[in-house]
């Protein structure tokens, strides 16, 4: 019997009268896909709203030049059916957005997934009807429909800002953000290219607007440490090997801190000789992956001696690989350590500013005025463009929640509740908001997200499962578990040196309004301790929960 029949298998039973559907899931990337497949398993009739034209989420939106894996793509793709793994072959070790969009169309394929997801459909409001126990869910379009259970499958990057700087509508030229990248080619070949932004997708996209720009300038106000991808292709013999290999691969992921193939170094790093410790940093740095960040020192994320150590290995690498002493300064990071944010991974970036076509501007130094029909004002100069790409980021983690007017029990709006910052039960549940279920919201485990994002589908699966079985149609998490989650988030997070630095990890975000002060807005715990508590919380018949 193939995927495809299974999952038809059950499909289509009428919902509970007065609804359209048990479910509805909003978005379709990795995690709704999962979701809807793991639902009609249970006989649910399901809906997905999702705003593109196709599924795959973040594959589907970051079509930018360069977009990319930098988790090992063999660790990243659906591990829960070995048909799945079978029938697909990566073509790198680190693959690009086209191929990864491939691959979860593949799957949505496989899987016969289409038919159950509404392409083009905007979700602007879900509202709790408290006497049906149902959520309303209201589309761009005006119309409603309603279900027992609201499944958030958003994702923790996935509403793209805009930098807060005067004229931005008034540029002549092309302008593009680098999360909502046209479908068709666009070209930098003969035209002066202006990118704002040296984030993760900043990086990448920078490396290849450099290629074949006429001139391109970077816009840095936060340059961040970065280290060597180093990607290759994967030949036949290599995927042979990687399939025999995949048990291996996912038990390997469950076990360590972050999901990702790598993890931290027992070692402490002053428990080593200097010598040592230098061929130890030479050796990650000339490896494939997050190996620098992950696998590092088991102190060098929360001892700040330690941290300055391997700051200062890959500042003097910035150095030997930027010619202009001056320009490299500027790239390295003076306000925060290495790994204290999101790494970007990166081929050839430090090189990209040896280029004569390349010219980095600092906003420290000179600050953008304002965006002018030309190009863009600073301080010192006008700058005429022909391009614009704003490389500006996310509002992460709580900005897809804030753009859809979600309202709990009484009305309460899920923006008001988080006001002071995000508090949930397991990163899934929100109390005052009964049957509304989150797939990676604030508080659940991150890292390798599609590992976190099968154990999340799971849970909630069989959180449903247990419900239908004793024909329970209200769950919410009472605000004594949530308090207690959040305290057990607070403890996670102490001496993290992460903690203590402005990025997406701690919520800020100086394009967003009321967003600049720091908050706990991700699970800093491991993903094993993550899983073991909700595990805890199922095997106990789901008793910390209110269940009716």
């Amino acid at each position: 019997m193939t995927l495809a029949n299974d999952a038809r298998h059950g499909t289509g039973a009428a919902p509970p009268p007065g609804l359209d559907h048990e479910a509805i899931v909003i978005g379709a990337g990795m995690s709704g896909l999962y979701q809807l497949h793991r639902l009609r398993e249970l006989g649910m009739r399901v809906r997905v709203f999702e705003a593109g034209t196709g599924v795959g989420g973040t594959w589907y939106w970051n079509r930018y030049p360069g977009a990319r894996f930098d988790s090992e793509s063999y660790s990243y793709g659906y591990s829960f059916s070995r048909e799945l793994l079978e029938e697909w072959d990566w073509s790198e070790h680190f693959a690009a957005q086209p191929e990864t969009l491939r691959y979860l169309n593949f799957v949505a394929d496989k899987l016969d997934l289409r038919r159950d997801i509404r392409f083009r459909s905007r979700v602007t409001a879900a509202h709790y009807e408290e006497a049906t126990r149902s959520w309303t869910v209201t589309l761009e379009d005006g119309t409603r429909h309603r279900a027992r259970f609201l499944i958030t499958a958003v994702g923790p990057l996935s509403a793209p800002t805009l930098p807060r700087i005067e004229g931005v509508e008034t540029f002549r030229g092309e302008a593009y953000h680098t999360a909502r990248w046209p479908h068709g080619p666009v070209s930098f070949a003969g035209k002066r290219v202006a990118v704002i932004g040296t984030g993760a997708t900043g990086v990448q996209v920078i490396q290849e607007v450099a290629k074949t720009a006429a001139h391109l300038t970077v816009f840095q106000r936060t340059p961040n440490w970065c280290a060597p991808l180093h990607n290759r292709p994967i030949t036949p013999e290599e995927m042979r090997r990687i399939r025999a290999g995949y048990p291996e691969i996912f038990r390997r992921c469950q076990e360590t801190f972050s999901c990702f193939l790598h993890t931290p170094d027992p070692r402490g790093t002053f428990e080593v000789t200097p010598e040592e410790r230098e061929a130890f940093y030479e050796k990650l740095y000339s490896e494939p992956g997050f190996g620098i960040w992950v696998g590092n020192f088991r102190d060098m994320l929360t001892d700040p001696a330690a941290n300055a150590e391997i700051s200062a290995f890959v500042a003097k690498k910035i150095r030997q690989r930027v010619k202009d002493p001056q320009v490299a300064e500027k790239l390295i990071p003076k306000d925060h350590g290495f790994g204290t944010r999101r790494v970007p991974l990166e081929t050839g970036y430090y090189e990209v500013y040896n280029q004569p076509n390349v010219r980095l501007v600092d906003l420290r130094e000179t600050p953008i005025e304002r965006i002018t029909p030309a190009g863009i004002r600073t301080g010192e100069a006008e700058h005429a463009f022909d391009m614009i790409i704003y490389a500006t980021g996310f509002d992460a983690i709580t900005g897809s929640f804030d753009r859809i007017d979600i309202r709990g029990a009484g009305g309460r709006r899920l923006k008001d509740r988080w006001a002071g910052g995000p508090q949930t039960f397991l990163g899934i549940l929100v109390d005052g908001f009964p049957n509304m279920l989150m797939l990676m919201g604030p508080h659940t485990a991150l890292g390798n997200i599609p590992r976190s994002i099968e154990y999340n589908v799971d849970w909630v699966t069989d959180l449903i499962r247990h419900m239908r079985e004793r024909g329970l149609t209200r769950v919410e998490a009472p605000p004594e578990a949530v308090a207690g989650w959040f305290e057990h988030v607070k403890a996670a997070a102490a001496g993290l040196l992460s903690n203590e630095v402005n990025s997406w990890f701690t919520g800020v975000n100086t394009n967003v309004e009321g967003k600049q002060t720091r908050i706990l807005a991700r699970y800093s715990g491991s993903a094993p301790a993550y899983r073991e508590r909700c595990d805890a919380v199922a095997a106990a018949g789901y008793r910390e929960l209110s269940l009716a």
